[in-house]
């Protein structure tokens, strides 16, 4: 696939099937993470991968109780102040947010060394050199997925749900993770929000905003 058309295809997916990404593939796919850009030079990413739907709903078992909370509150604020995709896409993405990670099949767990400063307390803008680095890693996983036919969903965490999840599997200290990645295939009647069309053009500024 070429690179522009992989860029254009990569949506996130929230619905699954229950064809298997094999371990060949997967590597393939997280391998792209380590050409990445970091700040360190020393590319500490190390990654859990989580199979089988019992063990995923471990991992993720806050997740549910959380979504259930924002939706009960949420949805009506919400409707409110997003425009009308922006909060399509919420109406279909929340009451996902477990399930997509389970149906998957396959949860990936990016995980980086973070330096210095409490990753959510940093001093300034370059303590969270880390934290970009990880996510530059992530974007590289989304995109070789596309282009092997896949379709990927990700949760940011909130909560107690850094905490539970690290403790799951047993993460070292000094370490933290990016995202809660499902990687799978998608179903064939998979949802695919309505994309926002952006004027590029419209977006530069030359010198000056």
């Amino acid at each position: 696939m070429e690179f522009y058309e992989v860029l254009e295809r990569r949506k996130t997916i929230r619905d699954f099937s229950d064809r298997e990404v094999s371990d060949e593939v997967l590597e393939k796919i997280v391998s792209a993470a380590f050409k990445a850009p970091t700040n360190d030079h020393l590319r500490q990413l190390e990654f859990v991968v989580v199979r089988g739907r019992e063990n995923i709903a471990r991992i993720v078992s806050p997740v549910a109780e959380n979504a259930r909370n924002i939706q009960q509150s949420g949805l009506e604020a919400a409707a409110g102040v997003m425009d009308e995709d922006e909060y399509a896409m919420f109406v279909d993405a929340l009451p996902k947010q477990q399930r997509m990670l389970i149906e998957s099949n396959c949860l990936v767990l990016p995980f980086f060394r973070q330096k210095d400063y409490p990753l959510c307390r940093p001093q300034d803008q370059s303590s969270l050199n880390y934290f970009a680095s990880a996510w530059a890693a992530v974007e590289n996983i989304l995109l070789a997925a596309t282009a092997e036919g896949l379709a990927c969903a990700f949760r940011i965490p909130i909560g107690s749900e850094p905490e539970h999840v690290k403790r799951t599997v047993h993460a070292p200290e000094g370490y933290e993770f990016a995202c809660l990645l499902a990687i799978g295939y998608p179903a064939d009647n998979a949802h695919v929000c309505k994309q926002k069309e952006i004027r590029v053009a419209e977006r530069i500024h030359r010198n000056t905003w």
